[in-house]
């Protein structure tokens, strides 16, 4: 069927400035928490916030649910119906991004330099603080900001005992590398406390900012991951804000193949699956940031090209060594080392490898800070890289 566009805005009425995307296919049991929960957003100024819903290959009573309560909502919102038989969460997610930032095009808001884009998932709940925080995070100098996510507790504590243990051990150790990161290749615009969580459940960018890297990937999967990966790699400033929280499904049956439902069943299938791919050993991990901060400096020193040592440690071949110090950003440079050099490959833990290697980086996190703090007493002090044999352990 043709997309069929609902505008419930009366004539006349400012067009929002911050506009949240919402992806939707068969969500007849969650769309009206969700909705109340957007609906609920405190701290904003009035006519500030806009909604757009997209609602895709729908063959429940979504929409039904969606045109009873809409009426009722405090803020203006669109609703866009359509039925594609190639659709995909990518897809999907681009074509409500796209419409929320047209909605803003129409208030002129500056070519766009001022409008805001969020987007969530039909199945997440959002605090009523959660656009408020990440309007905060960019007035404070970001481009985008990427949330954190947590299970959402009812639902988890129908999961496996197994799970949500595992998912306390990931997390301790996420926080453990990603401080370790932090401290050993700093960025200006994402300090400590921060995190690495990148998923569509809670984005907002500028939408100047969301044009000028082409918009959200339209790939079947990961489109958050490599929307966020494209912000860096053109120099955009992405905060990882832990004030930012959204709550998600722990069901098993999700709508995207591949998505958040997919991992959480195959972690109950298979206990022992490998941890995702930056949940490397310590020394691995070490190895990595240590890399990244000296391709940086040598960047800035206009040292790349013209000493190609840096790449024969790493195992890059000349010419892709040369291609690579061509690359006009850093962040594009550091991202194409990561995947050119074979001595980078990750190699994520087991599960059962987490509790030993949360003890080597409380051990080693210490140690860290009190170096990095020397460091910063002496700066001329070179930043040492982790031997190879070292990172392989």
């Amino acid at each position: 069927m043709p997309p069929v566009s609902l505008d419930p805005v009366p004539p006349g009425t400012a067009c929002p400035d911050t506009v949240i995307a919402i992806p939707v296919r068969n969500e007849a049991e969650r769309i009206a928490r969700c909705l109340r929960a957007i609906d609920a957003q405190a701290g904003l100024a009035p006519g500030r916030l806009g909604l757009v819903l997209f609602l895709n290959n729908c063959t429940d009573d979504t929409a039904g649910i969606v045109a009873r309560l809409v009426p009722g909502m405090s803020i203006p919102v669109r609703v866009i119906e359509q039925t594609f038989a190639g659709a995909h969460a990518g897809w999907a997610r681009r074509r409500a991004m796209e419409a929320a930032g047209a909605w803003m095009d129409e208030a002129a808001v500056a070519s766009g330099a001022a409008g805001t884009l969020l987007t969530t998932d039909a199945d997440s709940l959002v605090p009523p603080d959660w656009v408020a925080a990440n309007l905060a995070a960019l007035e404070a100098g970001a481009d985008a900001v990427a949330g954190r996510v947590e299970l959402i507790p009812e639902e988890a504590a129908l999961l496996p005992p197994s799970l949500p243990a595992r998912g306390r051990l990931e997390d301790s150790y996420d926080a453990l590398i990603t401080e370790m990161e932090a401290r050993i290749d700093p960025d200006p615009h994402d300090p400590w406390p921060c995190h690495r969580t990148t998923i569509g459940a809670s984005l907002a960018v500028r939408l100047d900012a969301y044009r000028q890297v082409g918009g959200m990937p339209e790939i079947p999967l990961g489109e958050d991951g490599a929307f966020v990966g494209a912000l860096l790699q053109q120099g955009f400033r992405v905060r990882h804000d832990r004030a930012v929280l959204v709550l998600i499904s722990a069901r098993l049956t999700g709508r995207a193949a591949g998505g958040v439902a997919d991992t959480i069943r195959s972690r109950c299938e298979e206990p022992d699956a490998l941890c995702d791919a930056r949940m490397e050993a310590v020394p691995r991990a070490l190895h990595r940031y240590a890399w990244r901060a000296r391709l940086r400096r040598l960047h800035g020193e206009g040292r790349l090209a013209r000493d190609l040592a840096w790449a024969r440690r790493l195992g890059i071949p000349e010419a892709e060594a040369l291609r690579i110090a061509g690359l006009p950003r850093v962040g594009e440079i550091v991202a194409a080392v990561d995947r050119a050099s074979p001595r980078l490959a990750y190699r994520p833990l087991m599960p059962r490898q987490l509790p030993g290697q949360i003890r080597f980086a409380r051990f080693v996190l210490p140690l860290l800070r009190l170096g990095m703090r020397l460091r910063r007493a002496a700066p001329a002090t070179p930043l040492p890289v982790v031997p190879t044999a070292t990172a392989d352990a």
